[in-house]
């Protein structure tokens, strides 16, 4: 993977150690909502699990820019993920009442609007380590998020298909948590 000419900016040895923390809740509240999606499949309980998880992601993301002590352009890619965020929380609500089709639709176009900062993000704080597996992660959002895309399209109606890429994303932020280099200590990718 090529080399980003973005700067990085120095990060506090603080935000590292509750970094860590915020991927560890991010990854346990994934696999929970995978489990959760998986045993409800259909039914009353979905919708609002669905309008969940985005809302959860707007919500962590917010808590890691207040914890953050980096400024301006940094914060612009967390910005447009807590909005797309917010907005996909209610088009899901909608969508989910009127077919799994268009669920999925919202959900592909949100992975895809997701995947982008979380990949500029990661690429940001490189020099934490443990950031190739966000970066692979938001790459791999894009790509998953096309796929729900072109399902949704084509009226399929698998939203456990979603559960799948929670549990990936979770392995993810659980793969990060462990790789992030402690304060002054050495090399993580």
């Amino acid at each position: 993977m090529a080399q980003s000419a973005l700067p990085t900016p120095a990060v506090p040895a603080s935000f590292g150690a509750a970094l860590r923390g915020l991927y560890l809740v991010r990854s346990g509240f994934a696999l929970v909502w995978a489990i959760l999606l998986f045993a409800i499949g259909s039914g009353p309980l979905l919708v609002p699990l669905l309008v969940i998880y985005p809302l959860f992601d707007a919500a962590a993301v917010l808590w890691q820019m207040r914890r953050a002590e980096a400024g301006g352009s940094e914060r612009t890619a967390e910005r447009v993920n807590i909005g797309v965020s917010i907005v996909v929380a209610v088009a899901l609500g909608i969508a989910a009442g009127i077919s799994p089709a268009s669920a999925l639709v919202v959900w592909g176009i949100w992975a895809i609007g997701a995947g982008v900062p979380q990949l500029l993000a990661a690429v940001r704080r490189r020099r934490l380590g443990g950031q190739v597996p966000q970066m692979l992660s938001g790459g791999i959002s894009v790509l998953a998020g096309a796929s729900f895309l072109l399902q949704g399209l084509h009226g399929s109606s698998a939203l456990t298909s979603v559960g799948g890429y929670a549990v990936l994303g979770g392995i993810f932020y659980l793969v990060s948590a462990l790789r992030l280099r402690p304060a002054g200590g050495g090399r993580a990718a």
